[in-house]
């Protein structure tokens, strides 16, 4: 599933591209066509990201809510678009810009009440100027739940998913099965801190930078164009700083990954 900061480099293209022009909306698949034709020749006003959520806004005041889930993905060219191809859910056309949604968890029509209900239930967003990190400090701090199951809690935090989860712990040497309330506050304010950092390359380079440059060398990535990782993935290998071996379990029904030497409990 794509972690937030996929959402926050979407929408920063989609208002870069859509907004303030009118915008023609269909649903070639037909299941987004009633709002589809609604939507169809307003003007689009905006974009933004909540954690995994992106929310369109267009000048009527109405808003699409749009969750990728596990399948769903944007692709985007120049205006007209071809003919469609595939379960084409949504496409969006201005005057030179289209794109294209295709297989979304969600895709739908929201009101104002909607979207105040959704972000009332999630965590503070380290990619948001808004965000309130005190807010997941004290869901943190009480709580006695894992900390690698916390930080994948989008109503603790919201855009965080297992590659962050994995990476930032090991960064900040703290292991994953850790409870929450055994996390002092330097330790929060430092995992806070590498979520934004992190998460903020995410944005601009379109790819999950997480190893410091020391340590940038030895074992491929987990996989072709993807950029090395210290834990995620690399049960088994090495460890890239103390050599020791990668371990995978399971939390939440999702896999974690540590180094028992330099993340010890």
């Amino acid at each position: 599933m794509p972690e937030g900061h996929t959402l926050h480099r979407l929408a920063r293209l989609h208002q870069r591209r859509l907004a303030g022009r009118p915008v023609s909306v269909t649903s070639p698949q037909g299941r987004f066509a009633s709002t589809a034709e609604r939507l169809d020749g307003q003007v689009f006003a905006g974009a933004e990201a909540w954690g995994k959520h992106l929310i369109h806004r267009y000048r009527s005041g109405d808003l699409v809510h749009v969750h990728l889930g596990l399948y769903g993905s944007f692709s985007d060219g120049k205006a007209p678009l071809p003919a469609p191809v595939g379960q084409v859910r949504m496409r969006i056309e201005s005057d030179d810009y289209g794109t294209d949604l295709r297989g979304p968890t969600a895709c739908e029509l929201y009101t104002p009440e909607d979207l105040l209900a959704l972000t009332a239930r999630l965590g503070p967003d380290p990619l948001r100027t808004d965000a309130e990190p005190e807010v997941a400090w004290s869901a943190i701090s009480k709580s006695r739940k894992a900390i690698g199951a916390l930080v994948m809690d989008q109503k603790v935090l919201a855009g965080v998913g297992n590659v962050y989860r994995a990476e930032v712990l090991f960064r900040a040497n703290i292991n994953p099965h850790r409870p929450g309330i055994s996390v002092d506050r330097g330790e929060w304010d430092g995992l806070w801190d590498d979520l934004v950092t992190l998460m903020a390359i995410g944005v601009r380079r379109g790819k999950m930078h997480v190893v410091r440059p020391a340590d940038d060398h030895g074992a491929p990535a987990y996989g072709p164009g993807r950029p090395r990782t210290y834990v995620y993935r690399r049960a088994g290998e090495p460890c890239r700083v103390c050599g020791t071996e990668v371990l995978m379990g399971e939390m939440v029904a999702r896999k974690v990954y540590w180094c028992p030497t330099c993340q010890p409990m």
